[in-house]
Parts: structure tokens; C-alpha cells; sequence
């Protein structure tokens, strides 16, 4: 039987982007990176997509390039400033969203926002919240789908394997060292870019959790 494409693996529920021809795009830019696109999202409408290890500016190229191999339709979160000409129209295009770091509430509140006024949406996040070693892992996307009440669906950045697709959906608990190592154990074997670029989360961000862990 032969492998079905890509695009074919995106269960009906998942929002979708693009066309056969921006499918087939993504494709041919991973095929020339030598990526190879791995797993099955969830049928869900609703989640947050926790990509990691995020450690080089090509992170962004690979993903943004799966998504569009898959027909994912998947926004992110960047200051607005970000958002003035030229630049502004073709971040929208990708999935962009303007974010207020001024708002109270901050960008967490502005994402449980975006989460109301839409039936499907998949907001795609990176724990580490910079490309540099991080003592700490950001835990805002923790904050935005236990308020939601969407799962966490993980996405490895393999440059080890040159592999990327969704991996475990997980239905969070709150237990914010409980989630975050249940969540560590799935990207602890995973090679960035630059391995030496990537921590996982902070022992004390774990808690009683890391107890006994190595």
C-alpha cells in the first residue's frame, strides 16, 4: 500500500491552510533540507503545538515548511511592532498574530482571547522563548490551555534524525512540575540545531516531580 501524502494524514476536525500547491512546496523545501515529516496530528479542531528544541533561526524555516507540507493552519504570537510594513502583511499570511505586551493580562489573556472568538485554532508555541540557552522554560502556554481546557500536542525539531511531526497529545492536569515533566521526558533524547543551546525545564520548575528523575 503506499504511503499517503502528507496532507492526506490531517484528520478532517484539524484547521487547515493552503492548497496542493503550497502542500507540495513544504514538501519539496523539506526534501531539500533533507527533512522527512513523521506522525499524525489528533482530530481535534482546538490545541496548542509545543515545538522544541528551538536553538537556530532555521527552526522556524523547517517548521513553517511542515506546516505547509501538512496544510496545517497554525498562528503564533509576536510583538506588533513586529507587525508594521513590509513585514506585517506576510507574517499575517503565515499565521501571525499581533500581541499588546502593554495589555494587562499580558499575552497569556490575549491567547485565551483568541482561543474564544474561534472554533478551530492551533496556536504553536516554543517553551524555551529563545533560540539561546534558557535557565527557565517559559510556562505561559501551560497557563493558556489549562484555562482553554485544549491539550498540548508536542512537536520534536529532530535534527539528529532530521524528523519533525506531532507526537504525544497530552490533556493537561494544572500540576504545572507535573505537566512540565511529563512533557521534558518527551523532548529530553530530542537533538536542536544546537544541542548545547537547549535545557530542558528548570529543576525547581519541576518540583516534587523531578524527584528521582536523572
Amino acid at each position: 500500500m503506499a504511503r499517503p501524502a502528507p496532507h492526506e494524514t490531517l484528520p478532517p476536525a484539524v484547521p487547515r491552510r493552503g492548497n496542493a500547491l503550497t502542500r507540495g512546496l513544504g514538501r519539496l523545501v523539506l526534501g531539500l533540507l533533507g527533512w522527512r515529516l513523521e506522525g499524525t496530528f489528533p482530530d481535534l479542531p482546538r490545541f496548542v503545538l509545543v515545538g522544541a528544541p528551538h536553538t537556530s533561526n532555521w527552526d522556524a524555516v523547517v517548521g513553517l515548511a511542515a506546516a505547509m507540507a501538512y496544510g496545517l493552519e497554525v498562528h503564533f504570537f509576536a510583538k506588533r511592532e513586529a507587525f508594521r510594513w513590509p513585514l506585517g502583511a506576510l507574517l499575517r499570511a503565515l499565521g501571525g498574530i499581533p500581541v499588546d505586551r502593554s495589555r494587562p493580562g499580558g499575552l497569556v489573556a490575549q491567547a485565551v482571547e483568541a482561543f474564544a472568538r474561534r472554533e478551530a485554532f492551533v496556536l504553536g508555541v516554543t517553551p524555551e522563548g529563545t533560540r539561546s540557552r534558557a535557565p527557565r522554560w517559559k510556562t505561559g502556554f501551560h497557563h493558556i490551555a489549562v484555562t482553554v481546557g485544549v491539550p498540548v500536542v508536542l512537536v520534536a525539531l529532530d535534527y539528529g534524525n532530521k524528523r519533525i511531526g506531532p507526537g504525544p497529545t497530552l490533556a493537561l492536569s494544572g500540576d504545572l512540575p507535573a505537566d512540565l515533566a511529563r512533557i521534558a521526558d518527551f523532548f529530553r533524547d530530542v537533538r536542536g540545531k544546537h544541542p548545547e543551546h537547549f535545557a530542558l525545564p528548570a529543576p525547581e520548575q519541576l518540583g516534587e516531580a523531578a524527584t528521582g528523575r536523572a
